[in-house]
């Protein structure tokens, strides 16, 4: 398997797991339970999964008022599809 065959499959993963953090953190919310750390749901986008991040977010109303979520996972969204842009036009 080619180096681009992981990195796939690592972008599929983390935007799972982010949007599937973004879920669970919202059902903590509604219970009054132990909550995700918001640096925590940040840095997760940070890392790749500012799709899913963002999804989760639409899909689970949540983080939607707070400006660093509903200003900053959209940024890290577009830097991350700069980036994966820049990165597929210099594979040949």
């Amino acid at each position: 398997m080619d180096l681009m065959k992981y990195f796939s499959w690592y972008l599929i993963t983390i935007n799972i797991v982010a949007f599937m953090m973004y879920g669970i953190d919202k059902e903590k919310a509604k219970r009054g339970a132990w909550r995700i750390p918001e640096s925590t749901l940040i840095g997760v986008a940070l890392l790749g999964g500012g799709f899913g991040a963002w999804a989760g977010m639409k899909t689970f109303h949540h983080k939607t008022r707070k400006k660093k979520f509903s200003v900053g996972v959209p940024l890290i969204l577009v830097v991350e599809y700069g980036l994966l842009a820049w990165l597929m036009a210099g594979v040949k």
